[in-house]
């Protein structure tokens, strides 16, 4: 099974606190951070240094997505949140993040394991397919 992070982020979060909001919300689902394998989130924030240095602080990849990619996956998502399609183009990063390189990497349907969560500065979600 191919379990991958969706997180989503402001501008400027901190390393510390993306850990944290992943290290919680693994915690919460029972998994731990080694069954993780990729980490995605929208394109522009491809460059932001916290999802950066998350990313290799974990040794794991990360994928962007296209806003108008992650929006055609809007009717999975669990929550939508209009400030963040006000900022983006798309209801839900994380969670769609998540299920576009999920699939991407199997190429077959993933699920959402772990829904949206947020902390005050980031959203976190996990996908499984295979």
């Amino acid at each position: 099974m191919t379990l991958v992070v969706g997180l989503g982020c402001q501008r400027g979060c901190e390393v510390h606190a993306l850990l944290a909001l992943f290290d919680a919300a693994l915690t919460e689902g029972g998994i731990e951070r080694q069954q993780v394998t990729a980490l995605a989130s929208i394109d522009h924030k491809q460059h932001e240094p916290g999802l950066l240095a998350l990313a290799e602080q974990l040794g794991l990849p990360l994928r962007c997505f296209s806003a108008q990619h992650l929006a055609t996956l809007e009717h999975r998502l669990s929550h939508k949140s209009a400030i963040a399609f006000a900022h983006t183009g798309c209801y839900g990063v994380a969670e769609s993040a998540a299920l576009a390189l999920a699939e991407q990497l199997v190429n077959a349907p993933a699920r959402l394991l772990i829904s949206r969560r947020k902390s005050p500065q980031a959203t976190f979600a996990l996908a499984c397919a295979g």
